[in-house]
């Protein structure tokens, strides 16, 4: 029996009584199993296919920029492979801490803030602010740049060939005091 308002009075409608078809919950109830267990299936598959990848989700490439040290150290699968001198940024610019990935890279890039400054092997971090080689060595392992971490041209090679192998999205740029 259902009630409602109308008109400022109550009327009482009644409605047949219907007996649920039991079949059809039945139906309904294995399919929503079924599903369960098919979606069960696919993330234990997937689990299974990252266990066995060995890094599973973790970058597999991270490059590791010390400010303070004026150092990179790069580190594939978690074993250390390179470590270098790199000049951050100088008194009055800033090069930004915090954690990255690699957004464009460039094998030879023209900076179009600085008067053309050729920057080789380029992997672009954040905004304009990028991993380069330099030929300016004398000034690697001290702050010399605009804000970009540079490196040897020979190593800025080295690292990007590495990027590109193993992806920019398996690839961590972390940038620590």
């Amino acid at each position: 029996m259902v009630r409602f308002p109308a008109g400022g009075l109550c009327k009482t409608v009644h409605l047949p009584f219907t007996k649920p078809d039991l079949r059809w919950n039945r139906v309904k109830w294995l399919g929503v199993e079924r599903m369960k267990k098919l979606v069960l299936t696919v993330f234990s598959a997937v689990a299974l296919v990252l266990a066995a990848s060995g890094s599973g989700l973790a970058a597999g490439l991270v490059a590791t920029v010390d400010v303070s040290a004026q150092t990179m150290t790069i580190k594939k699968h978690g074993r250390v492979i390179y470590r270098w001198k790199v000049s951050t940024a100088r008194r009055g610019y800033v090069t930004p801490r915090g954690q990255y990935r690699p957004i464009r890279m460039h094998r030879m890039w023209h900076s179009r803030k600085y008067d053309m400054s050729p920057m080789p092997y380029s992997i672009f971090f954040h905004g304009g602010y990028a991993i380069h080689g330099t030929n300016a060595v004398k000034r690697l392992g001290q702050p010399a740049s605009h804000g970009c971490v540079r490196l040897r041209t020979d190593n800025a090679a080295k690292l990007y060939a590495l990027v590109k192998q193993v992806g920019p999205g398996n690839t961590r740029i972390v940038v620590v005091n």
